[in-house]
């Protein structure tokens, strides 16, 4: 009979705590990791793990499956990437709480500021909530590939609270400040595991309007820190104003962090805008942590890259007049008219018109974008942009990027490497993945279905951070295990996962090193009402365990969905 659901064993056990790999077995039951070492007893299912490594599933503190947890059992693209744990609800934005009356202001936020079709929200969408905590009990009734968290969104709750006041971003009252203080608590109370906020002014509608959050009053965002503070739990997750002075927004954040009495993150990149920015909040960050301040920044360890092509959201000429009506048609339809000499002729002579000025500066930024290969390179050449390629051929941009658009039958991906890029290379990336107050995220996973594709990080750093890195750019896989595992689950509150230990919650990942490989993205028509999304596999996840249940073998679903919904901090394992 046997002793244990399942056994891995022989594989080189990377416990997520930072410390050197061990080869060993695990031994899981009831959900549960039991053993850990040289396991005896036999399990239901046995493992060989030989040759591979074993780490903790991987935790993913910023996504947007807010509204794909409704309508989905699998968190794609995160969970085919050993990722078994993600949190939502960041940035300020979601689905609740909700009136009725305002649904459609919420979905067009959404849009806008996340990339997700209209058509498929009103189509997916159940709305069987409106308050926050119904909306977790919606979320708790799902059977889902992994386990999922879930934030408030700052701009919601505005809307709940001031209605058109508050989506026209008029200030607060002293009763609407009360209103969203409750609310937070009551929230926080019910399950939600923080709340969160966005100042970055290019979070926009797709008709150009900023979110409700944008250039809310300080008064506003203590508010919400009291409600905290009036829980005693949770967290605040902050997107700054990124083109402000970084002492103006870390001095925000430190009185923040001060008036809830509670952890804070917020994102953090090396922007175009301000190149060396980044170092000053880091010296901020540490300045912070001497007094006693639990702040963290959410980094990415590579570029935050945009998409473009004739299938996604945004190309060079998606938004020219006469590319409109042809914006939704299949893809080959698209392609042959777009070989027509007069519609290009015209195309050509146009300049790009649209209300979001966000989306105007993304699509004249193509020129340096990279054509992306089979094998994605996030780090490439900036002498082979689109522009540098058509000067080098006396053509302009347009000229040259209109043929490649058109090759591969109208599939060419363009990949534009914005953030964490300024210098050409990584290096800034990075310094601020291996520095102690920071934690990996900004995956983005659920949102951005049609321009950006950044859920695949976990596998991007175990292959090319740690198993083709050298010198300085090199990071020791125990070290990449423990910030894809431990690191983001105890930043947000969850202590019982990320570790390969007794007691333990039983996520973990089988992975061949060496056949590890990020595939190309691709676009599939899966969502609500046949809506676009991309997706990107990998080779080399042998199993990934998430709750004692193998969810997914050699990449492909196994049809087991042990993931529900995680109500509120978590502490660790008792000894």
């Amino acid at each position: 009979m046997a002793e244990y659901d399942l056994v891995v064993r022989g594989g080189q056990l990377l416990d997520g705590t930072g410390r050197p790999g061990a080869t060993g077995d695990v031994a899981v039951a009831g959900g549960r990791i039991v053993a850990v070492g040289r396991v005896s007893g036999r399990g239901a299912e046995e493992v060989d793990a030989a040759g591979a490594v074993v780490t903790p599933g991987f935790v993913d503190v910023h996504t947007h499956f807010d509204g794909q947890a409704t309508w989905e059992e699998r968190m794609t693209p995160s969970s085919q990437h050993g990722v078994t744990t993600v949190v939502t609800g960041n940035c300020g934005v979601g689905f609740a709480p909700c009136r009725p009356d305002e649904r459609d202001m919420l979905v067009r936020l959404m849009e806008g500021v996340e990339d997700i079709p209209e058509v498929v929200m009103t189509t997916g969408l159940p709305w069987d909530w409106e308050t926050f905590p119904e909306y977790l009990d919606a979320l708790a009734a799902r059977r889902l590939d992994v386990d999922l968290a879930a934030q408030l969104p700052h701009s919601a709750l505005r809307v709940y609270v001031m209605g058109e006041r508050g989506a026209a971003r008029e200030a607060p009252t002293d009763d609407d400040l009360a209103a969203l203080r409750r609310l937070v608590a009551e929230g926080i109370r019910a399950g939600a595991l923080g709340v969160t906020t966005s100042r970055n002014i290019h979070h926009r509608t797709r008709a150009g309007e900023q979110a409700p959050s944008i250039g809310s009053e300080e008064r506003e965002l203590l508010a919400l820190a009291a409600g905290l503070r009036d829980a005693g739990a949770g967290v605040l997750q902050l997107i700054p104003e990124v083109e402000a002075p970084a002492e103006r927004e870390f001095g925000l954040m430190r009185r923040l962090a001060a008036a809830a009495g509670r952890p804070l993150s917020f994102s953090l990149l090396q922007t175009r805008v301000a190149p060396d920015q980044w170092r000053t909040y880091l010296r901020l960050l540490e300045e912070a942590d001497a007094e006693g301040l639990e702040i963290r920044a959410q980094v990415f360890p590579r570029p935050v890259g945009m998409l473009f092509g004739l299938d996604l959201s945004l190309h060079p000429f998606a938004l020219h007049p006469s590319f409109r009506p042809l914006q939704d048609l299949p893809l080959a339809e698209k392609a042959a008219a777009l070989r027509d000499p007069a519609l290009r002729e015209r195309l050509l002579a146009e300049e790009p018109a649209d209300p979001n000025p966000f989306l105007l500066r993304l699509a004249r930024s193509f020129g340096e974008a990279h054509v992306m290969g089979e094998r994605p390179d996030y780090e490439p050449d900036p002498a082979d942009s689109i522009g540098n390629r058509a000067r080098r051929l006396g053509l302009t941009p347009h000229e040259y990027v209109y043929d490649v658009l058109l090759a591969d039958d109208g599939r060419t991906l363009l990949f534009w490497p914005t953030a964490n890029y300024a210098g050409g290379d990584l290096d800034a990336a990075r310094e601020m993945v291996g520095h102690p107050r920071t934690v990996l995220g900004l995956g983005d996973g659920g949102a951005h279905y049609g321009l950006i594709c950044d859920s695949s990080y976990p596998t991007y750093l175990l292959e090319s951070w740690v198993r083709d890195a050298e010198g300085e750019r090199h990071l020791p896989l125990p070290e990449a295990v423990q910030a894809l595992s431990d690191t983001p689950a105890r930043a947000v509150g969850l202590a019982d996962r990320g570790r390969l230990a007794v007691g333990y919650r039983a996520d973990l990942n089988v992975i061949d090193l060496p056949a590890l490989r990020l595939h190309r993205p691709d676009v599939v028509h899966d969502l609500p009402a046949g809506g676009r999304r991309l997706r990107q596999l990998a080779d080399g996840y042998l199993l990934t365990v998430a709750g004692g249940a193998v969810t997914y073998r050699d990449g492909e679903h196994t049809g087991e969905l042990p993931g529900r919904l995680v109500r509120g901090a978590r502490p660790a394992p008792a000894r």
